[in-house]
């Protein structure tokens, strides 16, 4: 399977990816001659935003009545009339705030319990409105410290991360960020028709980095979470594929017996 299978996308998918990478921790996407353990432990940092569909940011400093209802001297004929004989008032349902999970991979080192590496698969609310503020502020902290940082994003709308210049065109990207070598980040560009890259991920400086199937690391997530019944590959994606990749992408889900 490769990436270009994912043709929508939920707001906890990210969640279920970082499970897998941390599963990976342990199984065939890390490949390494020394193991994580005994010097490292790899433990799921869970945090949530609350989110406004559609990006509809409400502030509480902007909310203040539009109308005041203020006793009258005297009852008021024409208030019990609406009373009694108006129409009944219309149900439907408000726009709601909904608690979205985020889930960073943080690999800490056993003696401190230090965060060594953060590991981030970037969601849709992290590339829009008040989410992505809150994921950069997160960003920053990690920046200014001696941690390095691994950003996945595999999403094609939204914003990406800040690069003092423009990053190549790809359909998704991979950064790393090396705690000693700030401000320079190692970038992989990623076509959709692309295999996910195998990645390096640092560790302390006296031990050898360990290497991440990407690519192993989300069939994992596609297969245990059967993503092959749940998504249907008969719509059109909710991001639009043009041309040539729109057919490349048919004929990719045609021979995995996904469409017809």
């Amino acid at each position: 399977m490769s990436i270009s299978m994912f043709t929508k996308h939920h707001p906890h998918e990210g969640s279920s990816i970082a499970l897998a990478l941390k599963k990976s921790t342990r199984d065939a996407p890390f490949r390494t001659d020394t193991k994580l353990r005994p010097k490292y432990i790899v433990r799921l940092a869970r945090r949530f935003v609350t989110e406004m569909p559609h990006d509809v940011d409400i502030l509480a400093g902007d909310i203040y009545p539009d109308i005041s209802m203020i006793a009258p001297d005297r009852p008021s004929k024409v208030a019990e009339s609406v009373v009694a004989y108006g129409s009944p008032p219309l149900q439907m349902a408000t726009v709601m705030p909904a608690r979205v999970p985020h889930v960073t991979v943080e690999i800490r080192d056993v003696a401190n319990r230090e965060l060594v590496t953060a590991i981030e698969v970037l969601s849709p609310t992290n590339k829009r409105g008040e989410g992505r503020r809150e994921y950069l502020d997160k960003r920053q902290r990690i920046l200014c410290s001696m941690a390095h940082l691994i950003e996945i994003d595999l999403l094609r709308s939204g914003q990406r991360v800040p690069m003092q210049k423009p990053l190549p065109p790809a359909s998704y990207f991979v950064f790393l960020s090396r705690a000693e070598r700030r401000s320079m980040v190692e970038i992989w560009p990623i076509q959709l028709s692309m295999r996910l890259p195998v990645i390096s991920v640092p560790l302390l400086a006296d031990d050898p980095e360990v290497t991440l199937d990407l690519q192993l690391a989300l069939d994992t997530v596609y297969d245990a979470l059967n993503y092959d019944l749940s998504l249907d590959y008969t719509c059109p994606p909710e991001i639009p594929l043009d041309g040539e990749l729109a057919a490349w992408t048919n004929d990719c889900l045609r021979n995995a017996g996904l469409m017809h």
